[in-house]
């Protein structure tokens, strides 16, 4: 009696391990950049605002001996960001650069901007991480104040060159989806911190409970600006949920996504809008929970009846 006692107590533990395990996360395979120096100019800056550029990046002409070279050119712009972006915003000269140094595994993405009016630092950090980008101090500079969307891909083209690896065009399409988006919603709210947020809430969300179906998404693009006191046009509503349909089909890693944006999510998770499970998920568990328990009370009973 003990025995079979013993082996449903075993099952019942067991059943808990394995709920823990499937919490556990897969992660991506890692390419390290780790002591790689990746510098990315515009590739129309004149001799004056070339100087202004390596300077503000705190670099010299000499410093560019240690540093793997490579340009942005207009015609990379319109190539990556016509899709999103009007001609006025990209402009006719790719004048934004980009340093990229990289770092150990774990250490995220940093990013700094100087001279940059169209995105923040947030909003470059979460779209590269969504495009794959890991592990880096990034500075983003311009000669005089411009709007710095050549520096997004300057980004992604060094991290490919740092790795050899050329970056999914489904995830550089989204995450320069993602960038437009949230640059959009910050001019119409009138805050770029609070674009931020629910951009990346609202990704965590997709990504962590695998929502696909599009009345599950409404609903939480819904729930989360409540939260966040943001009001949304209906334009705005299906702007946002075109960008999360598409990230819900990328192989997305949550805790990837909050390695490398790591100030953000810490933030959000103070906020508590960045939900990891579903309600409907928390309640099936704590189903479970009460059932094995309910069971083993009855199992105890029947040792002594």
């Amino acid at each position: 009696m003990k025995n079979r006692y013993l082996k449903k107590i075993t099952a019942v533990a067991a059943s808990f391990m394995l709920l823990g395990s499937m919490a556990v996360p897969a992660f991506a395979d890692n390419v390290s950049i780790e002591g790689k120096k990746y510098i990315s100019l515009g590739a129309d800056l004149n001799t004056d605002e070339r100087a202004t550029v390596l300077s503000l990046l705190n670099l010299t002409e000499d410093d560019l001996a240690n540093y793997q070279q490579g340009t942005v050119t207009n015609a990379d712009e319109y190539t990556y960001l016509s899709s999103y972006l009007d001609a006025s915003v990209i402009g006719d000269r790719a004048l934004s650069s980009v340093r990229v140094d990289g770092k150990a595994e774990g250490y995220g993405l940093q990013v700094a901007t100087k001279n940059i009016t169209y995105c923040t630092e947030v909003m470059y950090q979460n779209a590269l991480a969504t495009a794959g980008v890991k592990n880096a101090d990034i500075v983003v500079a311009g000669p005089y104040q411009i709007s710095g969307t050549a520096a997004l891909v300057g980004a992604m083209k060094a991290y490919e060159a740092m790795t050899g690896v050329t970056l999914s065009s489904d995830n550089v399409d989204t995450a320069t989806n993602e960038l437009v988006t949230t640059t959009d919603i910050a001019d119409s709210i009138g805050s770029q911190e609070k674009a931020e947020e629910l951009i990346g809430a609202l990704k965590d969300i997709v990504v962590s409970e695998g929502l696909t179906d599009p009345d599950k998404i409404d609903a939480k693009i819904d729930d989360t600006a409540k939260k966040l006191e943001i009001t949304l046009t209906e334009e705005e509503k299906q702007q946002i949920k075109e960008l999360l349909q598409k990230i819900s089909n990328l192989d997305l890693d949550v805790n990837q996504l909050k390695e490398q944006a790591k100030g953000l999510y810490d933030k959000l998770s103070n906020l508590d809008v960045n939900l990891n499970i579903s309600q409907e998920q928390v309640d099936g568990i704590f189903a479970q929970i009460g059932k094995w328990f309910e069971q083993l009370w009855g199992q105890i009973q029947g040792l002594f009846s």
